[in-house]
């Protein structure tokens, strides 16, 4: 029996805070040496923070890496490291340093550059070339980096390790976090060995990473979960020689050492490390939450980072009495605590009764101060400045969305003289067909409900009412309305939300053309309408405010299309 002590290091690193990183790093290597770890692992480029986007083309900055790395390698002593961090030789890499007794004793380069989605790392790093195995005590360690574990040519080149170790920068996506759990697992079993992952947590900018760094064993059962959306420092033990055993009733082990490819450049170190003849420990096993938990985890964690790395201790947000802005402020509430939110009503003559006192009720609830502010007065009054121009004109638009950008400048004022962050609103499908006002209601820093769509708007406020009382039941039940006119409801001018949502997942999360959406049961016309829409709004979109990520398609670096474009 070799039973290893591992400590799984799941930070929340801030990009370019190389400094700060290397601290959290340091303090994470003592308090894993004090718990008796023979190994500690942290993410992906832990020592940048991750993704470092066009920061890698400043040489200074991949200096400063590699001097934090040299610092951060002479404080393992009695303990060895695995680091993530960006390498350079005539290129630069994204690497993970193997680290012992003082010095870095080997690296790895990532070998598979994921060049989708909101991946960009073609643009910034060489390809690297060699795998690495490191020895300790007759037991095989692979690591890898992320997207590696996704590459089966990478992976084909792994020979009979007891444990493969990956670093990780996976932003969190409601729909692959299953997936990623069972690839853990398979990946495990294929190979008859331990996976060890230990992935990123927290935010940055609109991805948000949920961490869930563990082990599973060679019959791709998890032995140890760190916890969600939070930072841990998770310890388990795990018997290396489960892996010998497993690989001893598979022929297929066999098969796959003789079939290797013998040209494959492989760097093999020995280390050493301090291995229990004693049983290993039950580990702990953090539950991980369902979808819709996992998605409100995600965007108070989105919103929470984006302020604290920001500078931003407090927020401002308009208090309509719908369910959007109940929903975000609900988020903020529980992201930066309700002392530090605030709410402001901006009634108008169109605001009925029963938005102001949902709105006060919502704020009464959340324990969030409110603040109202009366808009009639300011309408008036550029509607007297505007009427020589306007004369003749039939009122409308314009008129509807001066009110908007009425309110905008009211909250952009008490953000601009009090350091609060403003939050935009908005959601997925209003966004998606423009149904939100330019410098007005889409005006803010930061848009929590960005990537949800109408209808997870109302399944994520009844699951916060699960939690306890905050959104009143009225701004769930009554018909949404953006209160511009006279008796406006959304339907007036757009498709019923259940029928909608469906259309835009399709259009701009699937790529279907309205003409497939339509032979899935969808009506044409309806489909063909909301594409013209939300083609007509990407000018719209790339002025908007970010937002945290939760799907698998996302406005914003997710999702590039161009402004101008004759395509259908």
């Amino acid at each position: 029996m070799k039973t290893l002590k591992i400590a799984l290091a799941q930070l929340d690193f801030a990009v370019g805070a190389i400094g700060e990183n290397t601290s959290k790093i340091l303090a994470a290597i003592a308090a894993a040496r004090e718990l008796g770890a023979s190994l500690a692992i942290f993410p992906e480029l832990a020592i940048t923070g991750y993704p470092p986007e066009d920061l890698l083309f400043k040489p200074d900055f991949i200096a400063q890496n590699l001097a934090a790395l040299r610092a951060i390698a002479a404080e393992t002593r009695q303990i060895a490291a695995i680091v993530g961090f960006v390498d350079r030789e005539g290129d630069i890499f994204n690497a993970a340093a193997l680290l012992a007794e003082g010095e870095i004793k080997a690296v790895y380069r990532k070998r598979a550059l994921p060049n989708y989605g909101v991946f960009d790392e073609e643009r910034y790093f060489a390809r690297g070339s060699r795998s690495l195995v490191f020895e300790a005590c007759g037991a095989k360690f692979a690591v890898l980096i992320c997207e590696d574990l996704w590459d089966n040519r990478v992976l084909a080149q792994i020979d009979a390790a007891d444990a493969l170790i990956t670093i990780n920068a996976s932003p969190f996506s409601a729909a692959k976090t299953a997936a990623r759990r069972e690839l853990i697992a398979s990946r495990a079993r294929d190979l008859r060995s331990f996976l060890i992952y230990a992935n990123l947590v927290g935010a940055q900018d609109e991805l948000v990473f949920a961490g869930e760094s563990g082990i599973a064993n060679p019959r791709g059962e998890c032995v140890a979960r760190a916890k969600s959306f939070a930072e841990d420092l998770l310890i388990a033990e795990i018997d290396l020689e489960e892996s010998f055993r497993a690989r001893l009733k598979d022929a297929r082990a066999r098969s796959a050492g003789k079939d290797s490819d013998p040209l494959i450049a492989r760097d093999q170190i020995k280390l050493n490390l301090n291995f229990s003849e004693t049983p290993a420990a039950l580990n702990r096993i953090e539950a991980v939450p369902d979808e819709i938990a996992a998605i409100y985890e995600a965007l108070k964690l989105g919103l929470k980072d984006y302020a604290a790395k920001n500078g931003f201790t407090s927020a401002v947000l308009g208090l309509s009495g719908g369910i959007d802005s109940a929903l975000t402020a609900a988020i903020a509430s529980d992201a930066l605590g309700a002392e530090n939110v605030l709410g402001v009503l901006m009634p108008s003559k169109f605001s009925s009764r029963g938005s102001i006192d949902d709105s006060l009720a919502l704020a009464a609830n959340l324990k969030i101060r409110a603040e109202t502010i009366a808009i009639n007065d300011l309408a008036n009054a550029y509607d007297r400045a505007l009427a020589p121009l306007f004369t003749g004109t039939q009122a409308g638009l314009a008129e509807e969305n001066l009110q908007a950008r009425i309110r905008a400048a009211i909250l952009m004022a008490i953000s601009n003289k009090f350091g609060h962050l403003l939050l935009s609103t908005g959601n997925k499908s209003e966004i998606a067909v423009g149904y939100a006002t330019l410098y007005g209601d889409m005006a803010g820093g930061f848009a929590p409900i960005k990537d949800a769509l109408k209808t997870m708007v109302y399944d994520l406020a009844r699951y916060r009412n699960s939690l306890g009382a905050a959104i009143p039941e009225a701004t769930l039940t009554k018909p949404p309305s953006a209160e511009l006119r006279e008796g406006q409801k959304d339907s007036d001018e757009l498709p019923e939300y259940e029928v909608l949502d469906p259309i835009i997942k399709l259009l701009v999360e699937e790529d279907y053309s309205t003409n497939e959406v339509a032979a899935m049961g969808y009506d044409l016309e309806i489909a063909e309408k909301v594409a013209r829409m939300i083609k007509r709004n990407e000018y719209k979109r790339s002025q908007a405010a970010i937002g945290t990520k939760i799907s698998d398609r996302a406005f914003g670096r997710d999702r590039r299309m161009p402004i101008t474009s004759k395509a259908k």
